[in-house]
């Protein structure tokens, strides 16, 4: 599907949102079902799997990486979530698509049997494929001075709008446009408590058993919207090889190929993408393991890898801001294989998942033993 992607990456930029046919062609080759549970015909596969095939996606097309990353990533809280939750979205069709926004931003009132939201959220990659939408809100405590309680709400089409919003530099195709909600009921259980992810201990435990769903629901998503990086930044290296094999300046006379700096960027890139995707799928194993033997994943793990995987997106777009002024003229038109892959990267980084600097404090205190301060982790 690479050069597939390569070859509609101006459409999906230009009509700011993935096609219809790359969704289709997804769906088609069971992208979605990788991490979503067996009972609802998921494959229920190692991470590892689902961050290969989002690496290969982003590698054509960085918006396509995005949105595949987001979207598949879904089936695997769904699958986290109360069981009538999950059939109320796969009971009649299990290929169903779920978009979100985690933004804590809707205005929550407390109802017999659930709650009414209503608010705006925004960066909703993917929404006008999907059917149904995940969105961030903080329940107000039922008493003066009690605990916050951060949920996720699960809301079908037909209660929210999807507004036209994204206009942006870079990941132009994920379309990732405005959810509007008018004080829509949502049932009990299609909500999702923070807390009960921290934990894992959600209530879809129940039936979905397998060792992959007592993973920290945190370690996934950072990873969802930082893995696209990775394929983004080997196409950026890979459009430097191809600039740098022919070019020669016309001012010097000097071939890019020996330009010392040029080499020296080149190998530094394709080194640094080789170490970070060692770590991070070593991270997935390791936590998996654990999760195979019954153990609780440690803090500080937990703290290091979300670290980790916070880093990635900046450490790729310092790589593509080093490569781009030694490659001359050629590299700053809009047809250069550099350009696209640069903006992504850098659009990419206003993620909040993104910023390293969030997460440095609890790598720290973990190692001093204290707990963290987010339970996003």
């Amino acid at each position: 599907m690479v050069p597939v992607l390569k070859a509609r990456a101006k459409q999906a930029t230009a009509q700011r949102r993935i096609p219809d046919e790359t969704i289709a062609e997804m769906q088609e080759a069971g992208f979605f079902r990788i991490l979503q549970p067996k009972r609802w015909g998921g494959y229920e596969m190692n991470p590892n799997v689902f961050f290969e095939v989002q690496k290969l996606l982003a590698e054509g097309c960085m918006s396509t990486g995005w949105v595949y990353g987001v979207v598949g990533g879904h089936p695997y809280e769904l699958a986290l979530f109360h069981d009538q939750a999950q059939v109320d979205v796969w009971g009649e069709d299990d290929s169903v698509l779920v978009s979100s926004s985690y933004q804590p931003v809707g205005v929550v009132e407390r109802a017999e049997g659930g709650f009414y939201l209503s608010g705006r959220w925004g960066f909703s990659s993917g929404s006008e494929h999907c059917d149904w939408v995940l969105l961030g809100a903080m329940i107000p405590p039922a008493e003066e001075g009690g605990p916050p309680d951060m949920r996720t709400f699960l809301l079908p089409r037909a209660d929210y709008k999807i507004e036209d919003a994204w206009h942006t530099f870079g990941l132009q195709g994920t379309g990732s446009q405005d959810i509007v909600v008018d004080r829509a009921f949502v049932p009990e259980h299609r909500t999702h408590k923070a807390v009960d992810g921290f934990l894992c201990r959600n209530p879809g435990q129940a039936e979905n058993d397998a060792p992959l769903f007592r993973l920290p629901w945190a370690q996934i998503f950072l990873r969802l919207v930082s893995t696209a990086a990775l394929g983004g930044a080997k196409a950026a290296v890979k459009g430097a090889l191809e600039i740098t094999a022919n070019r020669v300046s016309t001012n010097t006379g000097k071939a890019s190929k020996a330009d010392p700096m040029v080499m020296s960027a080149i190998a530094k890139a394709y080194s640094q993408i080789d170490e970070m995707e060692l770590v991070l799928q070593r991270n997935v194993n390791d936590m998996l393991g654990h999760a195979e033997r019954g153990e609780e994943v440690p803090m500080e793990k937990r703290t290091l890898y979300r670290y980790q995987s916070a880093s990635v997106v900046r450490r790729c777009a310092e790589m593509v801001d080093d490569l781009l002024p030694l490659l001359g003229g050629r590299a700053i038109y809009m047809s250069s294989p550099l350009v696209q892959p640069w903006l992504d990267l850098n659009a990419a980084r206003a993620h909040v998942a993104n910023d390293p600097n969030n997460m440095a404090g609890d790598v720290v205190g973990s190692l001093m033993g204290q707990p963290p301060a987010f339970m996003f982790v």
